[in-house]
């Protein structure tokens, strides 16, 4: 099942951040730790042209430690990006994105001008916790939901700082399809617009794979499920889920899953790796190739009908 979600208020973003994007100095995008390629915004590259990137991964106390080491290294690979991590509360951490801001931009003068940064983040990764955690001041909004802030507003910071921030936005296609599925299992995707129970399948099948003794350990389970359905099945028995003759709800199965791995529960957890994502967009490139071609034998053979 492949998501889209993309909001009017979204499409009218995009189009202001690509006009004010040139007259910054700095950027800052804000990731979620457990899935820093999915998070991220594809049109950043290609809109921030050479202005210098800081990529925070933030929420580093809910994702794998040793996977976040293998992102930050990846990160950086890129021309121009810094890349840190950060947790919650922890406001002297966070203040050193300033003296990095400042390490990042040499050459300008802030006794003559201010330094300009836009802030951005899809929703649901803490961009406006971070911005209030750097005024020292309830300067954005802050909320569990996606797409809070849904305008652009100016903040000053200290030593001469002036913050932009954007609203929350997606783009108008989420691919690889994997990528989707991970923003929605993190809260990043309204769950009105989802499939509960499709979305909660896709974290049972990753979790048994990639962190089967997290999962037994939680819930109480003595051998590894074969898959994400049979994990779903053992939670429903184990926490008596079950409807009218026994059929496990898979529902109220999905509301645990889901829950707990949002707030940390089920341990330390990353959704994807840089190789995994490496061989998805691979995929997803051969994929793309192929429907092209399809596309275009297609397209011949209305022409010879015409004909």
């Amino acid at each position: 099942m492949a998501i889209n979600w993309f909001p009017g208020h979204m499409h009218k973003a995009r189009k202001e951040i690509k006009q004010v994007m040139p007259q910054m100095d700095l950027i800052i995008e804000v990731v979620d730790a457990r899935i820093p390629f999915s998070s991220e915004n594809p049109l950043v590259p290609s809109l921030r042209g050479d202005t210098p990137l800081i990529k925070v991964l933030n929420k580093r106390d809910l994702a794998d430690p040793a996977i976040t080491e293998q992102w930050l290294a990846w990160i950086e690979k890129e021309r121009g990006v810094r890349a840190i991590t950060l947790t919650h509360n922890q406001r002297q951490e966070a203040l050193g994105i300033l003296k990095l801001a400042e390490e990042m931009t040499p050459t300008h003068n802030r006794e003559k001008s201010a330094l300009r940064v836009m802030i951005l983040g899809i929703p649901n990764v803490g961009k406006s916790t971070l911005i209030n955690t750097l005024a020292g001041r309830p300067a954005a909004k802050t909320g569990n939901e996606p797409a809070v802030t849904r305008a652009q507003q100016a903040i000053k910071l200290p030593d001469n700082v002036l913050l932009y921030d954007t609203p929350g936005f997606l783009w108008p296609k989420l691919s690889p399809e994997q990528c989707g599925y991970r923003l929605a299992v993190t809260g990043a995707i309204r769950s009105a617009v989802l499939d509960f129970e499709d979305i909660a399948m896709f974290e049972a099948d990753y979790l048994v794979q990639a962190y089967p003794e997290l999962v037994m350990a939680r819930y109480g389970l003595d051998q590894k499920p074969q898959d994400g359905l049979a994990l779903m099945d053992a939670i429903a028995e184990k926490r008596r889920f079950l409807g009218r003759g026994g059929v496990p709800d898979l529902h109220k199965v999905s509301e645990v899953l889901l829950n707990e791995f949002r707030a940390g529960t089920l341990g330390q957890i990353s959704l994807e790796t840089p190789d995994m994502v490496e061989q998805e967009l691979a995929e997803a490139r051969i994929k793309e190739e192929q429907e092209a071609k399809e596309k275009a034998i297609k397209a011949e053979q209305r022409k010879r009908k015409k004909r």
